[in-house]
Formats: structure tokens, C-alpha cells, sequence
């Protein structure tokens, strides 16, 4: 993987064409999904098992070009989707280019939903009655449990399987420390939804980066070291959504819920900075993972860092392991839709799916 060279202004794309990749090469492409953007790994198995759907998290976009990789090997088409105001959706003639929002801001999960559906049934096409695997990572994976709860009366719009890789579950704290938080939240997201609440660099973000001797090369624009304001309104979302999650909901299919054995401080003494997750609290996403839905696992990497496909070489490798023989033992049971019931529908998460 290399660094990108600043990329060359986009014409806007029309829905529907693929054109190259133009962050991580010939091996990609990519289309415009209207308000957010869809990648494809162009090289696809001769006899896929199902088609996989990834989805990144805050100050994040779609990189993990090894993750990809992974999931071919292993029989799966993947794609990947950079949600609105994020990643190559940023860029120039993307269609978030002149949003006057900031970049990740959402104010209601009805966006993220829209985007999600979207992404959904452009993967689904690419396989038709093949399963999805919906792989989703952090504030993604908590935006995919909500999304896949809402869409769970429509099994052509939402996941067979749902992957949540380290999920924004809960904020970290006691329980009365949360709720304390949420109240304020509550008041100042919709009063001041703008209102930067914190602000300070990822320390896990530039150590992972090559320039900061990390494995990684990733755009710095698009995953940024200095970290990416969270904002009053944005966090009002997140924590409806969390309190939501938190009454329990009932997403149909397998779920496997991943995380890192243990958590540590986000801070460049900490010795197992790329040993630990430094951005959640893996034990609330312990104690909520079984809040997903009825039927979930869970898998705890030792030496897992918060994005586990980013973690080191052997943890990296017990991860993927994991994850696809838990796939692979789940997978039998499960149906695909029939493409002939694809139809338009507005499946997004509606006001009451994110009101705490």
C-alpha cells in the first residue's frame, strides 16, 4: 500500500458507472452512490460464497486493502462503502465535496441508514442471491446494528450476517457517568449541534501510520493523526443510538461481535499502544454485545488493537481466522434473499429507532 499523491480533480460520477480506484489503485474501483461512494476489490472469487459489505468508522474510509484480500482468499466478493461526508466521498466532484457539513458530522441515523441501504443493495447486485456479510467497524458497527434492526422486516435490504469489529457501543464510564454525559448531550446537540465538545489528536491513528513507524499507509486527509472534532450533534446521535442499542434490539441474522481482549490510554507511553484497544472500552462492549440481537457471538483477540484488521501480525491473523471460520460454520444456514422481491423501500432507522 502507498501513500496517495493528492488525487486529480473528479468529474462527477453518474450512479451505476465504475471507474479506477483512484486511492488504492488498479486492483479497486469505484462508483458514485449518489450520497455516498462504493468500492469494489476487482479481482472476485470464480465461485463466490457471498458477497461482503465493509463499513469504516469516524475518521476513517476505506483503506484496509489486506482485509480485502483476506475475504477473497477466502471465497468472498467484497466491497467496501465510504459513507457521506467521509473519505472519498470528501473528495474533489465526490458527492459530499460541497457539504456544508463537517466531515463525518450526521445528525440522524436516517442519513447513515439511507447510505447503508444503498450500499446494501449495490453489493447484493454485484452477487444476486448470494448472502451478505455486512462487516462493520466502530461508529460503523453501531450505525450497522441500528440499521440492520430497522431494515429486519426487509430481508432483501438488510445483512444475512453482521460482523461488528470493535462497535461504538457505549461511551466509556460508569453507567451514571453515561447518562450524566447523554443528558448534556441531549440538550447542547440540539441547541449547539456544531459545538465542538472534544478535540484532540488520535495518538492510535499516527502510530499505526508508516511515517510514525506504524504498518500502514493511508491518506492522512481522509484518516487524520491530529484527530477530527466531535461535535455536539454528532454525539447527541451517537448517544441515542447507544441508548437504543442498550434496550436490546433484534437483529434476525448471526451476528458476531470482535473486539481486543483489553483496552489502555491513548497516549504515546503507553507500552502496549499497539497491543491493546486505546479508543473504546472493550469491557461495555462485553457487557452490550448480546443487546445486538438474539443470536450473537463474541471473539476476544489478544494483542487486538481497536481496528483489528490494523493489528499486528498475529493478532491480525487470530482476527481473520475467527472471523471466517465463524463464517464459514454459519453460513450454511443461511438463505439469500430472492432477487425477484428487490424493490424500493425506505428502510432507514426511523426517529423512534435512535430516541434513547
Amino acid at each position: 500500500m502507498h501513500d496517495p499523491a493528492p488525487p486529480p480533480p473528479r468529474q462527477p460520477t453518474a450512479a451505476g458507472a465504475w471507474r479506477a480506484d483512484r486511492l488504492l489503485g488498479p486492483a479497486f474501483e469505484e462508483r458514485s452512490l449518489g450520497a455516498a461512494t462504493l468500492v469494489r476489490a476487482v479481482d472476485r472469487p470464480d465461485r463466490p460464497r457471498a458477497v461482503v459489505l465493509h463499513v469504516h468508522g469516524y475518521n476513517d474510509y476505506f483503506f484496509q486493502s489486506p482485509l480485502a484480500q483476506a475475504f477473497r482468499a477466502a471465497g468472498y466478493t467484497f466491497c467496501a462503502v465510504d459513507l457521506r461526508r467521509a473519505g472519498r466521498s470528501l473528495l474533489d466532484g465526490g458527492p459530499a465535496a460541497r457539504d456544508p457539513l463537517p466531515p463525518h458530522y450526521v445528525a440522524s441515523l436516517r442519513e447513515a441508514g439511507a447510505d447503508l441501504s444503498a450500499a446494501a443493495r449495490a453489493a447484493r447486485a454485484l452477487e444476486p442471491g448470494l448472502p451478505l456479510v455486512v462487516h462493520a467497524h466502530s461508529t460503523g458497527g453501531l450505525t450497522a446494528a441500528l440499521w440492520a434492526h430497522a431494515s429486519r422486516h426487509d430481508p432483501q435490504h438488510r445483512p444475512d450476517l453482521l460482523v461488528l469489529d470493535s462497535p461504538f457501543l457505549s461511551l466509556s464510564g460508569t453507567r451514571l457517568q453515561v447518562a450524566g454525559r447523554s443528558a448534556v448531550l441531549e440538550v447542547l446537540g440540539r441547541r449547539h449541534p456544531l459545538a465542538v465538545v472534544s478535540a484532540h489528536p488520535s495518538v492510535y491513528a499516527a502510530h499505526q501510520h508508516a511515517s510514525h513507524g506504524g504498518r500502514w499507509e493511508f491518506d492522512t486527509t481522509l484518516k487524520r493523526p491530529e484527530g477530527l472534532p466531535a461535535r455536539a450533534g454528532w454525539l447527541r446521535t451517537v448517544t441515542r443510538a447507544q441508548a437504543r442499542l442498550a434496550r436490546g434490539l433484534a437483529v434476525p441474522g448471526p451476528v458476531l461481535v470482535a473486539r481486543s481482549d483489553s483496552s489502555g490510554p491513548d497516549r504515546p507511553d503507553n507500552p502496549r499502544l499497539d497491543a491493546q484497544d486505546t479508543v473504546l472500552d472493550v469491557g461495555r462492549i462485553a457487557a452490550l454485545a448480546h443487546r445486538v440481537g438474539p443470536d450473537v457471538a463474541e471473539l476476544a483477540v489478544p494483542g487486538g488493537v481497536h481496528d483489528l484488521a490494523l493489528s499486528a501480525d498475529g493478532p491480525r491473523r487470530a482476527y481473520l481466522d475467527g472471523l471466517l471460520s465463524w463464517l464459514g460454520s454459519r453460513l450454511p444456514g443461511v438463505q439469500a434473499p430472492d432477487a425477484r422481491s428487490d424493490r424500493p423501500r425506505d428502510d432507514r432507522p426511523r426517529d423512534d429507532e435512535e430516541r434513547p
